[in-house]
């Protein structure tokens, strides 16, 4: 180590000076402040300006302050201590290397190195490095699964996987490999032992160890939770098979919308509701869940909507409103969302709940609504107020049906095209605009000439 030439340089990231070791308070904050970054060097005996002052070295400095080292650093770290000698003076070196989870406390309080200098590290910050220290432990789908081997995976599920997800993704895994083996290549064991995803994902009966594993769906009569049940499932098997069963449930119980276009003989159909959108709400919530919780996913099916309840919250940092923006993904269980997206059951990590939005929106209906509960997550998927059942209760004039089946197609109207449509006046276009804006159907946008009508909801 050439001492001079790293002196000449002054205090850096990785290099701090110390006049003397009656310093010691601030040697340590920065003996933690350099674990907590990429490592560095304290040099004591040389002023700020990078002077060589040269260091008091008595019989027991050195013990009292690797001692004091000891004592005030949580956890312990022994960083290396040395003499060295320049221009004829004696320097105390201490190295400090980088620490591999950045949780060293000074003092009880975490620290960092900012360019040149030593600082508090954010409540925030340290919560965050705790978290990744130990994602293992608090991330369900990680942790070992005791007593179940290879034996318990069913074959014939992990087959359908590994060609799937290599004709869907690419996957560079030999299908005719041993299940240990395939299971090892996809991630899923630790330390040699299967982890919960994979019984989640592959075994034959993952309800025989977690009860809580399953899908109850329910379609109720009517609008309300109070109404009778016209049909409830308890959905179970693999997390595949979860998925795959409660979509046929779903599609079961909802019909499609029929309509005849001009120009063409066969009557179009479509699903009420996308079915798009129906696979990323069911495969959020599978792969997002709580699986500590006891409480089961569920779907619920009313006259005029669907709801995904989810047990769990948001992850920390995450808003319901930050899911219709940009946002990192953040699963709740990595390894099932991974799987997922092997086999295209969700499109892509992070971009869900915003492609949820424009799909909802290409198919006419309003947007999903994301809520959080005090224990669940819930999605909710709307019919479109544009519903024969629904205007019928409203009592629309034949112009106003007429402008709506406009709407259905040309996503808004305007008091001009209004007019032209129904052949009457601007003044009875607006009247008529204006009572539909008052019966919740349409919302108008913007005032005076600009002024244009859209569906409500």
């Amino acid at each position: 180590m050439d001492i001079r030439k790293l002196i000449s340089q002054g205090e850096l990231e990785t290099v701090e000076f110390k006049q003397s070791t009656g310093e010691w308070k601030e040697i340590i904050e920065t003996i933690a402040a350099f674990a907590n970054t990429i490592g560095g060097k304290i040099f004591i005996g040389i002023s700020k300006t990078g002077k060589i002052l040269g260091a008091d070295v008595g019989k027991n400095t050195i013990e009292d302050l690797t001692n004091k080292i000891s004592i005030n650093l949580d956890p312990k770290i022994h960083p290396r201590v040395s003499i060295e000698k320049t221009n004829g003076k004696s320097l105390i070196v201490i190295t400090v290397k980088e620490s591999s989870d950045h949780l060293v406390l000074a003092f009880g309080r975490p620290y960092k190195r900012i360019g040149k200098s030593t600082v508090r590290m954010s409540k925030d910050e340290y919560e965050q490095h705790i978290l990744e220290k130990h994602k293992d432990k608090f991330q369900f789908d990680m942790q070992i699964c005791k007593g179940i081997t290879s034996k318990n995976i069913n074959r014939k599920r992990l087959e359908w996987f590994v060609k799937e997800a290599k004709t869907q993704r690419g996957l560079d895994i030999d299908g005719a490999l041993s299940t240990k083996e395939i299971i090892k290549r996809l991630k899923l064991t630790r330390n040699g032992k299967l982890t919960n995803a994979a019984v989640l994902l592959f075994s034959n009966k993952p309800q025989d160890i977690f009860l809580q594993a399953v899908v109850k769906a329910i379609r109720f009569k009517g609008l309300d939770v109070t109404e009778d049940m016209l049909d409830f499932k308890i959905i179970d098997g693999d997390v595949f098979t979860l998925l795959e069963k409660a979509e046929d449930f779903i599609f079961e119980h909802i019909p499609k919308k029929a309509w005849i276009e001009e120009g063409k003989l066969q009557r179009q159909e479509k699903w009420l509701y996308p079915p798009k959108v129906i696979r990323e709400a069911l495969a959020n919530a599978l792969a997002h869940r709580d699986y500590k919780l006891s409480s089961n996913v569920q779907i619920r099916i009313f006259d005029d909507r669907i709801e995904f309840w989810n047990p769990g919250c948001l992850p920390k940092g995450l808003t319901v409103e930050g899911l219709k923006r940009k946002h990192d993904s953040m699963p709740q269980n990595p390894l099932i969302a991974r799987s997922f997206f092997w086999v295209r059951y969700v499109e892509e990590v992070g971009t869900g709940t915003n492609k949820m939005l424009n799909w909802c929106r290409d198919w006419g209906l309003s947007e999903p609504e994301f809520e959080e509960t005090e224990t669940s997550f819930v999605v909710t998927l709307r019919q479109s107020k544009l519903t024969d059942e629904y205007l019928g209760t409203l009592n629309l004039n034949v112009r106003q049906i007429e402008a709506i089946d406009y709407l259905r197609k040309n996503k808004k109207i305007t008091n001009k095209e209004y007019s032209a449509i129904n052949k009457i006046g601007r003044v009875c276009a607006f009247k008529e605009l204006a009572d539909l804006v008052k019966k919740g159907v349409l919302r108008q946008i913007e005032k005076g000439r600009s002024a244009y009508y859209i569906v409500s909801d």
